[in-house]
């Protein structure tokens, strides 16, 4: 079983920039981000593969977002650029059990985190 643990939410201004990180107690595989905004659905926003070279975005966030990761420290991290207001929702790592899947959907991650709050004003 692993352990997740969010960190590094915060209030920011729009246009600002912000740095998740993402502690897993022992070996993942595919890692994954989603959010879930007030009053709507977990969403999808980033995954990674276990070896760090195949990433998937979400339309919302490519071109603002990078996930990356450090196998060597077990954590996985998505830098936020040029957030936006609609960006605001509470981030949730997860991680999935199973070797060489590469999904967006949140049902197949199966180690989630408590989340963490980021907030962006306008």
């Amino acid at each position: 079983q692993v352990q997740v643990v969010e960190s590094g939410g915060g209030l920011v201004q729009t246009g600002g920039f912000l740095r998740l990180s993402c502690a897993a107690s022992g070996r993942s595989n595919t890692m994954g981000w989603f959010r879930q905004a007030p009053g709507k659905e977990r969403e999808f926003v980033a995954t990674i593969s276990e070896s760090g070279s195949i990433l998937y975005y979400s339309d919302s966030v490519k071109g603002r977002f990078i996930i990356s990761r450090d196998n060597a420290k077990n954590m996985v991290y998505l830098q936020m650029h040029n957030l936006k207001p609609e960006d605001t929702a509470v981030y949730y790592c997860a991680a999935d059990s199973t070797r060489f899947r590469i999904s967006t959907n949140n049902s197949d991650y199966d180690y989630w985190g408590q989340g963490t709050q980021v907030t962006v004003s306008s």
